[in-house]
């Protein structure tokens, strides 16, 4: 006998503005729980105490995860000079000091290199695997390693705003992977002052900002009532980046069986991956080939 699921079919995006604390983990179970949802996940990984855009998907959105997890994300922080910590934030044990102070005109020369393509270490505090372990756990252990370098897009680093001597805010525009704690770590280190992350949010990701967003506690007090359903979003927002084709109605019937299925002239070349609608619902994503979608991923909406 099948095992029966736990929850209810519920499919769509629900954008948190996560507060500092939790987990990303913990605000998708409670996410779930009020939903009593049988399927849920975020979209990019918020440190405890980041704040800011954590997008969630419940069930067939989360087919479209690696989508918003690809895309472009901002954060705003605020760098504290002159201490560096073993967590490369403000919840760490500080390891180094400095005096130096680093003037408006040194920051912005140093920013210069953080722009492109770059190569970036991990924290040793974060969930990056070392020999089948997570990082975090062989640093709350004192255990020596080290971190492999990987590399980072980073669209935009501006300097936002300087409150005072000891502290620097910065926007940054990255792709897929980034540490604005070792952002933070590696300015210090460039200026020769040392610094950490004191505060940090992520203002927007993909198609959602910040102020998009709704609160834990309103996803609390709205918890298995239709009106928290009403604040979902459509599966397809996490599909913006991807060109729409529409299905023919046979098309739309193979597409659902997993088959290669006929769509209607679009904007998309041959080769192109796209997503594939049916009376205004995704069917599927696939790759475009001569008048045909032959699909990776199949909604069943």
């Amino acid at each position: 006998m099948a095992r029966r699921k736990k929850g209810r079919d519920v499919h769509g995006w629900i954008v948190v503005d996560k507060p500092a604390g939790p987990t990303s983990t913990a605000v998708v179970n409670k996410v779930k729980w009020a939903f009593n949802a049988n399927k849920a996940g975020h979209a990019g990984t918020l440190d405890p105490e980041a704040t800011g855009v954590l997008a969630i998907a419940l069930g067939e959105a989360t087919k479209t995860i690696p989508y918003i997890s690809d895309a472009l994300k901002a954060y705003r922080f605020s760098v504290r000079f002159g201490q560096a910590t073993n967590t490369d934030d403000a919840e760490g044990t500080v390891i180094h000091q400095s005096d130096a102070r680093p003037s408006d005109a040194a920051i912005l020369e140093a920013l210069k290199p953080f722009r492109g393509d770059i190569m970036q270490v991990p924290p040793k505090f974060s969930a990056v695997k070392v020999d089948g372990q997570r990082a975090y756990k062989l640093a709350r252990e004192d255990d020596d390693f080290e971190l492999s370098a990987r590399p980072l897009y980073v669209d935009e680093i501006e300097l936002f705003d300087r409150p005072d001597a000891d502290h620097c805010v910065i926007d940054m525009v990255c792709g897929k992977g980034g540490y604005v704690r070792s952002i933070a770590r590696d300015l210090g280190e460039a200026l020769g002052c040392y610094g950490h992350v004191e505060w940090l949010r992520r203002t927007w990701s993909g198609p959602w900002d910040a102020e998009d967003g709704v609160t834990l506690a309103t996803v609390d007090e709205l918890a298995r009532t239709e009106a928290l359903d009403d604040l979902l979003r459509p599966v397809d927002e996490g599909l913006g980046d991807l060109p729409e084709l529409r299905a023919t109605a046979d098309g739309a019937v193979k597409l659902r069986n997993g088959n290669p299925g006929q769509v209607f002239p679009g904007d998309a070349e041959y080769g192109d991956e796209v997503w594939v609608s049916d009376n205004g619902q995704p069917v599927a994503i696939g790759v475009f080939r001569s008048g045909e979608v032959h699909p990776s991923r199949v909604f069943n909406l």
